[in-house]
């Protein structure tokens, strides 16, 4: 069983479980006793009695290890579901999976929040291909979700939930890990086109080929759309706020020899879309008359040699990020922000039952807006991973973290996970991690409370780094046949919680004492038969500030609940998913209400190289917000066409 280095290469799937079928009624009784959970990868093509391969996951530690011996709490959706699916972009993609929160404001390219378990969307980390793709001149160092589309080229979405990510930075509190697909064989080309409600189009185009010598991969991905109105404040104007993006997607690679790889990954975003809202300094008064603009580019040069036992990569990385806002037709914000990453990765392997991995990482981050600010991090890290018997797994380790502005740090993740045979192909995992780390205050909030618009309390407070801590345990039921089944609980607090004053605006302010969010996750799936699969996942997060209030915009309760559909050989493939939202808060105790959104799709393949594709959103028009004041789509129509040659 070999691993291999990275959160961004390809992931290897190479470990085979021979599959056998499943009693529906051990399903039925299963789902029915966990109220039904988890969101489920697509339909294996396959009948049930055929081969099928052990999941590999990288998120977890860097390094790929087989899903049974993680201790951590990761969700994966493949190539497959993604295609079937068939959501523009990665945020809608992510509202499938379990503990995860995603607040939208008003449609396309508009700030949308991703948040892990109810925590701030800005402790939620973004990889895509190994790159920490974090925007140092927003507000608070945080992911651009709002312009990420699910482009052809995805392979893989991991998301480890929870504040176990230490390899990544100290400051991870759950990771979001895009990996793209890599070329391979004869020159190949694909072009998507899609076309739908609010004047939506989009075209997914992409040539790719490889060989022993080396691989290529190019996509260009289009999206524009009219849009909605985004506000209801918006009663003057009443124009629809549309969106369009534009996203170029490169990875190539050189086999330099046998051991060692050679690739480099870029991907540019330029990114533009109106919305309501916003401040007009030619009239020192609210507009709803505003363009925002986001141009990112991001690349990652790295080199790979791997042996039987020892596997070593180099990397150095970049992110540039540029925005600006527009109101009434004059520029009325602008900033700037990088952040250049060198890493080193190492994994050594003794012996089929031991593991070491370790790292260093030297980060620098600047962001420009009225004036420059720049920092440096360095940090390394070291895991020691163990296997047992064939069933004993536990990870220990440690990262040390040294800031410019704030010291250093240490942070130490644990994890466990023992896997009991059951017999007939039927295992039961129980699993716990424990996980430290700090947040060092952004450029943005020390510039804010630094700068002319800053009042007292903010403008008077010296901010200091926010630490956290967290911890879960669960249990995970797996057969060959296909029936999963998990049940988490998770605990996570933040001490010296920095947020933005919503009551007077003057700036960031810093908590005194401790914010909380703790909960269950509950998930399943299984096949009904050759040709059916249902699923589903059920979040409980009680989420609290340091009032002992709940905090905003967090439901208390979040869920999916679907059915997947494939005809033989996949010809045919349809699936429905109901998402829900219950009990949530906004700014002034203002409650929302509770929803429920009905989302259809399918695809159908009417040659081998030719298939057609459709999806019904928010199929029964639920009236719904996910934010106050802001409005979301109502039913809508979107069908396409693929083709590959």
């Amino acid at each position: 069983m070999s691993r291999k280095i990275g959160a961004g290469m390809d992931v290897s799937l190479d470990v085979n479980l021979a599959a056998r079928s499943m009693n529906a009624r051990v399903l039925a009784a299963a789902v029915a006793a966990a109220i039904t959970g988890g969101a489920a990868p697509a339909l294996a093509q396959d009948n049930a009695g055929a081969e099928q391969l052990e999941e590999i996951v990288v998120t977890s530690s860097i390094v790929a290890t087989p899903r049974r011996q993680i201790g951590t709490a990761v969700s994966v959706i493949d190539a497959d579901e993604i295609a079937l699916r068939g959501y523009p972009t990665a945020a809608d993609m992510l509202r499938t999976q379990p503990g995860i929160g995603v607040t939208g404001s008003g449609g396309h390219g508009k700030n949308t929040a991703v948040r892990i378990r109810g925590e701030e969307h800005y402790r939620t980390l973004l990889i895509i291909d190994g790159v920490k793709s974090i925007d140092p001149s927003a507000t608070q160092a945080a992911p651009v979700f709002d312009s990420l589309l699910t482009t052809g080229d995805l392979e893989r979405i991991e998301v480890l939930r929870g504040p176990q990510g230490f390899m990544y930075g100290a400051d991870a509190g759950g990771v979001v890990n895009l990996i793209s697909a890599r070329g391979e064989g004869p020159l190949t080309g694909r072009v998507g086109l899609e076309g739908g409600r609010y004047g939506t189009s989009k075209i997914d185009a992409s040539l790719s080929g490889g060989s022993d010598d080396g691989d290529y991969y190019v996509s260009l991905s289009r999206l524009e759309t009219d849009g909605f109105n985004a506000q209801f404040a918006d009663d003057v104007l009443r124009d629809s706020d549309g969106a369009d993006n534009t996203t170029l997607h490169t990875k190539l690679g050189w086999q330099a020899s046998d051991a060692l790889r050679v690739q480099l990954v870029a991907r540019d975003i330029d990114a533009s879309a109106r919305f309501d809202g916003c401040f007009s300094m030619a009239t020192f008064s609210t507009t709803h008359d505003c363009v925002a603009i986001t141009d990112q580019t991001t690349f990652r040069l790295s080199a790979e040699h791997e042996t039987a036992a020892l596997r070593n990569e180099f990397a150095y990385s970049q992110v540039t990020t540029d925005r600006s806002n527009i109101a009434d037709g004059e520029l009325s914000f602008a900033t700037e922000g990088e952040i250049e990453r060198f890493e080193y990765i190492g994994a050594y392997s003794p012996n089929a039952a031991t593991t070491l991995v370790y790292g260093l990482d030297l980060q620098n981050e600047q962001m420009a807006s009225d004036e420059l600010r720049e920092r440096r991090q360095t940090g390394y890290y070291f895991e020691y991973q163990g296997a047992f018997a064939n069933s004993f797994y536990v990870s220990a380790g440690a990262r040390h973290d040294d800031n410019d502005d704030f010291g250093s740090h240490t942070s130490v993740r644990v994890s466990g996970a023992y896997v009991q045979d059951m017999g007939a192909g039927r295992t039961l995992k129980y699993r716990a991690t424990y996980g430290t780390g700090f947040r060092a205050p952004s450029l943005y909030e020390i510039s804010f409370n630094a700068g002319a618009f800053a009042m007292p309390p903010a403008s008077e407070i010296a901010l200091r780094e926010e630490q956290s801590r967290g911890y879960d345990i669960g249990l995970e039921y797996d057969t060959d046949g296909g029936l999963h089944v998990e049940l988490t609980y998770f605990d996570q607090r933040i001490t010296d919680e920095i947020y933005y004053d919503l009551i007077a605006s003057s700036g960031y302010l810093q908590s005194e004492g401790r914010s909380e969010s703790k909960g269950v996750e509950l998930a399943a799936s299984g096949m009904l038969g050759d040709h059916w699969r249902i699923y589903g996942n059920l979040t409980y997060n009680d989420a609290e500030n340091t009032a002992n209030e709940q905090r905003l915009r967090r439901p208390k309760q979040l869920g999916n609940f679907g059915v997947m559909y494939s005809a033989q050989q996949g010809a045919m493939r349809i699936a429905a998913n109901y998402r829900i939202a219950r009990d949530s808060l906004d700014v002034g105790g203002v409650r929302l209400d509770d929803y429920g959104v009905l989302d259809l799709s399918a695809t159908f393949d009417v040659r081998e190289r030719i298939q057609l594709h459709a999806r019904l959103e928010n199929a029964l028009d639920e009236n719904y917000q996910e934010l106050i004041g802001y409005r979301t789509p109502g039913r809508a129509l979107y069908a396409g066409l693929r083709l590959q040659w």
